[in-house]
């Protein structure tokens, strides 16, 4: 990684004075290039800022491989406005030359965006046709089940659906994309081909009941193939033949005005919407007008046979006139002749004929005799009940087209399999979600609140039906006997022809939206290539209309128009749809359960159990409806699965399943080998390097307690450890190191495995345990190490290259790496913060681990009650403003809830103290390295530099030339104490292992705090002389020595100034706004690719985070970890 950094990167030198152009290749981790190319590696050149300001030198080694924030903001304020087709994010053109045309902003809002298409898409056909013939036949009672178990099936799986939705964007594709994106290829693919089919069927079935509503209601006498005189069977085949030829017709037409121009569609979708409001509404305003004044539509019964109304005016057999007693046209329909001695039907001559309301009125009473169900087997009469009936048992009913028959055989799955597609459409919404003003806010309300408003609708409707209307008007599907009128039509003010018109219009609507939708759902899944041979169906015309997909779809529309019953396709679609609800309850069930990092919905109100109970009611209602046609959709959708994992495209989309595969053996194993997983899918899998002490107790237990806050027991957990000496020596201490791990692991409830390893020297061990941890693709994505502590002392002179050379390795391997600073100061599991902040630093883009970490931090107990800040750095080019609006948007599309605040840090003038602490280290450097000395003169030698150091910065008082540094004040006692072996240290240090001349060490990389004094950490004299002189003190004599200082601080190394100038300055701003912050999230400076500035890189740090209680200095692997997408 390191060979591979240098070679991509310019010189030094040529970083501060031109534009670099190279193009770096991707790492090997990354994975995904396409979705990982706005941010880290970018190619494009105008987007690579140049880090030739003083102020971000410690990044500018790294500046082609991880952008800075301002120059990513722009892009990322772009990142959501993808465009909404069935072109997804994912497969979108990734060719260098072409750029994306600019997207058309999103402009609607909850109402016209969301709530009305899926009132549209839900209230339909089956309200208007069905409705009422489902109260009569299964009773107020049942029906009022059945209304409630689809609709709160429909409301769990909106409740799945709004979480998933509003985890990311959600392009064109619908519960396809989220079923896909969250359960992986296979089950994406097989389910979101049942819901292309379930919504084709659904289009014939909108057709189907478009045409009943023509040839039944408003012009009979346009059916090709007559039914006067037909009784039975003939008669059947005769109307579904009729189906059939117009069902045809007007798919045709249909198809060609979708092929033509889909726009006006989109254009008429307003139209149909207000047809179908119209509709209910005066169904709502005659109810209301029953109750004082119910319509006339008089109900014909002979005996308590339900007659036809049809071919007669008058319901009664003779009427009495002046001149006598007269036949009426009904008698000439039973007898053979109109006179009173004609030869009549036996049960006409025996029964009488009675006159009923249809429409008794909502303060009737009627309720109460259609509370129960009335189920009847085919061809049987629709009966009033309560009257009486004289029928020859021996004889064959005869005029059998003059009474109203059940035509189908009816039971409660029946009525079930038949209702439920009105409570579908559920999805119009997410589909849209590219052209909604607020996606994440619009989808969760919008859809929620328009299956509460559907669900009152039926609700109320079967309740208001069995208080309406009569029982036989209610069996009686097509209204025969109310003259051949809609039954729910009879209900309706000012005129049965309000619903007529308004139920026709809103099924053209709905079929045209379905012929319009499907095609684009076989469109997205051909376009995403899982399944190779509906490949073809991805293209279509230049603007992108799916023409193929298109014929495709009205050919299997053509199938449910042939079987041409409404009553047979319901069921059918309704298994289709069942299977599409009942996975995305799961979607979300195993999302949530799994925990994975990336679910952060933003809509809270959801819960597993809730898309449990989901999913079993899904399940158990594909049951219900028709248990052959749930296997018949079980299995097509299995050959779907098993065709896609042996023949399909390999796609990786970061799924649920592919998590499960952590807790399964071999065969997880062997899939986890198949390539890293998707950026959705990530979660830090963690080694954490512990050291031991002499008795092989951790000496960072509060490590483990960091370990088990980020992980809460999800994920892959290594906890290792190295030992110096030989295998065969040290077994027995390895195996005791080992027992030590596992309890310590126990008593901080850290889930995971310990791995302990014994080498000649430390710098290996640990070595291999980043390079071998792990089993195949169970194999850790970061490392959590202590920053060592005591690295300036003597006896651990070794710490600080062993941390470095880690720093290099983990940067090689493609690894994060997360650097607590003060570990002891970290709170323990059992501790509980109320309030406070964690403030994130983020100053360079290099995954998106620092937007995570807090995050994951805030789900455990401990810093639940924190809040998040984001700051971030603005140059002197940068426009501040349009910085926080852009990172406000993109936080918002992360589902991440944090203040946010830019920080300007405008370029300023390199300070004298700067300066002074860049002369120390450059000194001290180059005397160490001329002269070996024994440990007495190393002392008395140190002594010296530090005297005339102090007394050039007691003389200089470098604060008053610039502006405020910031660190904490610290007792001087601590600092005398600490003195001798910190100088001890530095000499021994330099003169073991002497570096070169540019990069020496500097062991008093401190700033100043506000208003009060600088750090001391290194001598008594500079303690002394910081604390005596104030910060905002200046004399001429000071400014006066400055320039005299001039011919010695310019052969000062350019670059260590910079860094240092950057160290400083940073420390300012973050002890300004971060000093009272519970934890501090820093972005860390790569180490130098010259290893002779190693000992500079520690004063570097340092220096940045002096001041600070609690830090956690961030790498990133080199991908990125964190996405706004679903």
């Amino acid at each position: 990684m390191v060979n591979n950094l240098t070679e991509c990167e310019e010189e030094e030198g040529a970083a501060n004075n031109q534009v670099v152009n190279t193009t770096c290749p991707l790492k090997k981790g990354d994975g995904n290039p396409k979705e990982s190319s706005p941010f880290i590696n970018s190619t494009d050149p105008e987007k690579n800022q140049q880090y030739d300001g003083k102020n971000m030198a410690l990044f500018e080694e790294e500046m082609d491989t991880i952008p800075m924030v301002s120059s990513l903001l722009s892009s990322l304020a772009n990142y959501s406005n993808l465009p909404q087709g069935s072109k997804e994010h994912e497969e979108a053109e990734n060719n260098e030359g072409s750029r994306k045309k600019p997207v058309q902003a999103p402009r609607m809002g909850t109402l016209m965006g969301v709530y009305l298409p899926c009132l549209q898409n839900i209230l339909g056909v089956i309200l208007f046709l069905r409705m009422t013939w489902m109260v009569g036949i299964g009773g107020v009672i049942e029906a009022f089940i059945i209304v409630l178990m689809c609709c709160s099936t429909t409301m769990l799986t909106a409740i799945s659906m709004s979480a998933i939705a509003t985890n990311g964007v959600v392009p064109a594709g619908g519960s396809y994309y989220m079923i896909s994106r969250s359960l992986g290829p296979e089950f994406g693919g097989a389910v979101g081909i049942c819901f292309y089919l379930g919504t084709t069927f659904a289009g014939a079935m909108y057709i189907l009941g478009c045409i009943e509503i023509l040839l039944v209601y408003i012009v009979p006498q346009a059916a090709v193939f007559k039914m006067e005189g037909l009784e039975g069977a003939e008669a059947e085949a005769a109307m579904l033949n009729n189906m059939r030829v117009y069902g045809t017709l007007v798919l045709s037409f249909m198809a060609i005005v979708v092929f033509v121009g889909v726009k006006y569609v989109n254009k008429l979708a307003l139209l149909f919407l207000a047809c179908v409001i119209c509709s209910i509404l005066a169904v709502y305003a005659g109810v209301i007008k029953t109750a004082f004044e119910p319509p006339v539509f008089p109900v014909c019964v002979l005996g308590n046979r339900t007659l036809v109304w049809k071919g007669f005016d008058v319901c009664a057999k003779v009427i009495e006139r002046e001149n006598g007693t007269v036949t009426t046209k009904l008698w000439r329909i039973f007898c053979d002749s109109e006179f009173l001695n004609a030869t009549c039907d036996s049960y006409f001559a025996n029964n009488n004929i009675t006159e009923i309301q249809g429409i008794p009125g909502v303060m009737s009473g009627i309720l109460r005799e259609n509370l129960f169900g009335n189920y009847m087997d085919k061809g049987a009469f629709i009966e009033k009940l309560g009257l009486p009936s004289v029928d020859e048992p021996d004889s064959m009913p005869t005029n059998t087209n003059r009474y109203v028959l059940a035509d189908i055989t009816s039971f409660f799955t029946m009525l079930v399999g038949i209702y439920f597609p009105s409570v579908t459409g559920i999805m119009a919404g997410s589909n849209r979600s590219g052209d909604l003003q607020d996606a994440q806010k619009s989808i969760p309300i919008g859809t929620i609140l328009a299956i509460t408003t559907t669900s009152i609708i039926y609700m109320s409707s079967v309740l208001l039906f069995g208080s309406c209307i009569e029982g036989t008007v209610l069996r009686d599907k097509f209204g025969e006997a109310v003259r051949g009128n809609l039954v729910i039509g009879t209900l309706a003010w000012p005129s049965p022809w309000v619903i007529v018109i308004g139920s026709f219009f809103s099924t053209c609507g709905a079929g045209l939206q379905s012929l319009t939708g499907a095609p684009r759902l076989l469109q997205a899944i051909a376009r995403d290539g899982i399944v190779p041979f509906l490949r073809v169906f991805g293209h279509g015309k230049a603007n992108g209309e799916p023409t193929w997909a298109l014929l495709l779809t009205a050919c299997i529309c053509e199938i449910g128009i042939l079987i041409a019953s409404l009553d047979n396709v319901a069921p059918i679609l309704s298994m289709f749809f069942l299977m599409c609800y009942m996975f995305v309850n799961l979607a979300c069930a195993v999302q949530t359960l799994l925990r994975t990092p990336n679910w952060r919905p933003r809509f809270k109100f959801y819960h597993w159990t809730l898309s449990f109970l989901g999913m079993s009611l899904c399940l158990s209602l594909m049951f219900i409806c028709s248990w052959y046609y749930a296997i018949i959709a079980m299995a097509i959708a299995g050959c779907i699965y098993k065709y896609i994992e042996f023949r399909g495209a390999e796609k990786e989309w970061g799924d649920g399943i592919r998590g499960l595969s952590l807790s399964a053996a071999r065969f997880a194993l062997m899939r986890l080998e198949e390539g890293p997983p998707h950026t959705k899918n990530w979660r830090p899998q963690i080694l954490v390097l512990v050291s031991m002490d002499s008795e092989l107790n951790v000496e960072q237990p509060r490590l483990l307690s960091l370990t088990n806050q980020l992980k809460a027991g999800k994920g892959l957990t290594i906890v290792g450890t190295a030992l110096e000496g030989t295998y065969l020596e040290n077994h027995p201490q390895a195996q005791q190191a080992e027992q030590s791990l596992r309890k310590l692991m126990e008593a901080e409830k850290v889930k995971g495995f310990c791995q302990v390893v014994i080498s000649s020297n430390m710098r290996d061990a640990t070595s291999h345990l980043v390079q071998a941890g792990g089993l195949g693709g169970l194999q850790h994505n970061t490392v959590l190490a202590c920053w060592p502590r005591n690295w300036k002392q003597a006896e651990d002179h070794q710490s600080w290259r062993n941390f470095i050379e880690l720093v290099r390795e983990t940067t090689a391997a493609s690894k994060a790496l997360l650097v607590p600073k003060n570990i002891s100061a970290f709170p323990s599991n059992g501790e509980r913060f109320t309030e406070g902040h964690i403030d994130v630093w983020w100053i360079v883009h290099d995954g998106g681990m620092l937007m995570l970490l807090p995050f994951l931090l805030r789900q455990h107990k401990v810093w639940r009650k924190c809040k998040m800040r984001i700051f971030t750095v603005a140059q002197m080019d940068d426009n501040s403003i349009q910085m926080k609006k852009d990172l406000t948007t993109f936080l918002y599309h992360l589902r991440i809830d944090a203040a946010v605040e830019v920080v300007e840090m405008h370029d300023s003038d390199i300070s004298a103290y700067t300066y002074e602490k860049t002369l120390m280290m450059e000194q001290r450097s180059q005397i160490l390295k001329q002269i070996n000395l024994t440990k007495t003169e190393r002392e008395r030698e140190i002594q010296s530099i530090a005297d005339s150091s102090r007394g050039s910065i007691r003389r200089k008082n470098p604060a008053a030339v610039t502006t405020q540094l910031s660190v904490t004040e610290e007792p001087a006692a601590s600092c005398k104490e600490e003195k001798p072996e910190e100088e001890e240290q530095l000499i021994h240090d330099q003169s073991t292992n002497p570096p070169t001349p540019a990069t020496p060490q500097s062991p008093s990389a401190e700033a100043e705090t506000p208003g009060t004094a600088v750090q001391m950490t290194w001598t008594e004299a500079k303690c002394d002389g910081e604390q005596a002189k104030p910060i905002g003190a200046t004399t001429p004599e000071a400014i006066k020595d400055l320039f005299n200082m001039k011919p010695e601080w310019e052969n000062l190394n350019q670059s260590n100034l910079r860094r240092m100038h950057t160290a400083l300055r940073l420390n300012e701003v973050i002890i300004k706004k971060s000093q009272e912050a519970r934890l501090v999230l820093l972005n860390m400076p790569g180490p130098p690719k010259n290893r002779s500035g190693d000992e500079n890189y520690m004063e570097f740090m340092e220096v940045l985070t002096e001041g600070l209680n609690r830090v956690l200095l961030v790498r990133g692997g080199g991908r990125e970890v964190i996405t706004i997408y679903s």
